[in-house]
């Protein structure tokens, strides 16, 4: 699968997210034949916030809308931020073969969790994640974000430092 095209969908996502308000997280689970569902970060400002609409549990809640579904192996999760434990949880329960971020979630990242250390309905999984997929684009949008003072989400934390004092790399087109 062509993961660039796939984290440019996820990129969309986020910038939904962005445009709202919320923190800019988009999510794509595909399969060789095309996308099967979209997801992006919901409920994150202060006036309706929660810490369960991440844009992979969004996802996830579509995917098993879906009647007909591909075997969950063949399938790849593309999200603009590596998956938090919660949702890396879940995607291990929903079997997806594959996981492609784009920016790494240096305060809540749940993917260099040692799956040998736990109990045998996760140490078993086998997943492939792939790292740094259009992380740039994603990181310009995360810049977006903790730059705009109206945006409180994780405001001061280590992520949101970690961000702000990372250069974008400048392209010559």
């Amino acid at each position: 699968m062509n993961n660039a095209y796939f984290m440019r969908k996820a990129l969309v996502e986020a910038q939904k997210a962005l445009t709202s308000g919320e923190f800019p997280v988009g999510c794509v689970i595909a399969h060789p034949e095309g996308v099967l569902t979209t997801g992006s970060r919901q409920n994150s400002s202060a006036s309706a916030m929660n810490e369960i609409d991440h844009a992979e549990i969004v996802a996830l809640r579509r995917l098993a809308q879906i009647e007909h579904k591909p075997n969950a192996n063949e399938m790849t999760l593309y999200c603009t931020m590596e998956p938090c434990l919660m949702c890396f949880g879940a995607i291990l329960l929903t079997k997806i073969g594959k996981i492609v971020y784009a920016y790494e979630d240096v305060m809540g990242g749940g993917l260099k969790c040692d799956l040998q250390s736990l109990t045998p309905l996760y140490r078993n999984r086998l997943i492939e994640i792939t790292a740094n997929v259009l992380r740039q684009e994603s990181l310009s949008l995360f810049k977006t974000f903790f730059e705009n003072p109206n945006n409180g989400y994780w405001r001061g934390s280590l992520l949101a430092e970690y961000t702000l004092n990372l250069k974008l790399e400048t392209r010559n087109l």
